[in-house]
């Protein structure tokens, strides 16, 4: 058994994850609770039955906007035919748990929140829509602070086409990789890509305030070289790691980032790198008036290599490139487990999905062996059968979950 073996192994001896999962008004559920155990969690189900809205639920427990990405106010249940008309779906939703880091029990919640503000432009109240989340009871500020306490990595079956079409599904796949190393990452690019839309505005109303413009310029330049020597660490990170510690049926791949910024910083030192993203950002204001492709980290791509074949991953097979996928995965976990010292829940919606037998079951006992609470789903329960004894089966049928 080789040292990082033993190392991961002594790190999971003591369970993360969660222990009983509470929906309320989410999705397709009115009221939901899951009794978990520490290990894999298997939840089968027809299309459409609720299966990928127990996974993101699970993902709203950590920082961010979920696996879907889905605004807030879209997740609340809607009221079925079928029920009484006099009894409506709320206007909010919650999920609650009770989870565990290393042997050590907390409970955490999160929830939709209508605040009403006064609109100063009508003079009227309008109400927003905002996510309050909570640690042992009490409200924290920071959605980061969860990052402490619970980690997830997902694979969903819109990332089967990943690595083709444009940049931002992969920029957004590299960042949330990002957010388990670095709490403020998820920060730092709200912040910018705040001050981005502003400054788009600003200068397509024919603001001519230069100080002003130079002003979020300056603070643009500051939050994208921090936000891209992040990514840059993370990739170097990875592929450290899969480099000294190949799998042994996944694909090794090389992770490479296509960005003025990023590529930089391999010669640069982050001040002069700030005084040139400055400097380009004023000299393409003009450009503004006519298209919005302004060069910065928001245009950043996430390029991916089968290693072996030295071939990019859009123009793998569908096959490899969910093999890829996989191994990215894998590797960030391990990576998580020995550097935050606890193991992230997997959430693996329809997961074997363009999986050989041999890789698929290669996928299920890595996760076993890891001792790993992953949730994860399929239309098909003998999929699972190198699980049987070692794992937690569920299923749905027309919205009600049974053991």
């Amino acid at each position: 058994m080789s040292n990082l073996t033993d190392k991961l192994q002594n790190i999971t001896k003591l369970k993360s994850g969660i222990q009983r999962l509470t929906l309320t008004d989410f999705r397709n559920y009115k009221n939901l609770r899951i009794n978990a155990e520490i290990a894999p969690i298997i939840i089968t189900g027809e299309n459409g039955s609720g299966k990928t809205n127990i996974l993101e639920a699970v993902s709203f427990l950590t920082p961010g906007r979920g696996l879907r990405s889905a605004k807030l106010s879209d997740i609340k249940r809607i009221r079925n035919f079928d029920e009484d008309e006099n009894i409506l779906a709320g206007d909010a939703w919650s999920v609650a748990a009770d989870i565990m880091k290393n042997d050590e029990e907390f409970t955490i919640g999160t929830a939709l929140q209508k605040v009403t503000r006064e609109d100063t432009e009508d003079e009227g109240l309008h109400s927003i829509d905002r996510r309050i989340v909570k640690i042992n009871q009490q409200k924290i500020s920071q959605q980061a602070e969860l990052g402490k306490y619970i980690s997830a990595i997902w694979i969903t079956p819109q990332m089967d086409r990943l690595f083709l079409g444009g940049p931002q599904p992969r920029r957004s796949f590299l960042d949330r990789l990002v957010y388990a190393f670095d709490l403020e990452h998820a920060k730092r690019t709200a912040n910018y890509e705040h001050l981005y839309r502003q400054w788009l505005q600003l200068i397509k109303s024919g603001c001519q305030d230069n100080n002003w413009l130079k002003s979020i310029e300056t603070d643009m330049a500051a939050l994208g070289v921090a936000i891209a020597a992040a990514r840059r660490e993370q990739i170097a990170r990875l592929n450290t790691f899969i480099q000294n510690e190949p799998d042994d049926v996944f694909p090794d791949v090389r992770l490479e980032l296509a960005g003025t910024t990023e590529q930089m910083l391999d010669k640069e030192p982050a001040i002069k790198v700030e005084d040139f993203y400055i400097e380009n950002l004023q000299k393409q204001r003009q450009n503004i008036l006519y298209n919005d492709n302004v060069d910065g980290i928001h245009r950043t791509d996430f390029k991916v290599f089968f290693k072996k074949k030295n071939m990019p991953a859009e123009l793998c097979s569908t096959g490899e490139q969910k093999a890829l996928l996989v191994s990215i995965i894998l590797a960030q976990t391990k990576c998580q487990i020995l550097d935050k010292g606890f193991a992230p829940i997997l959430l693996l919606d329809e997961v074997t999905t363009h999986l050989d037998i041999q890789k698929r079951d290669a996928l299920l006992t890595k996760i076993k062996d890891l001792n790993l609470q992953a949730w994860i789903t399929s239309t098909e329960p003998q999929t699972f059968k190198v699980l049987q004894n070692n794992a937690q089966f569920f299923r749905i049928d027309n919205g009600q979950l049974s053991e």
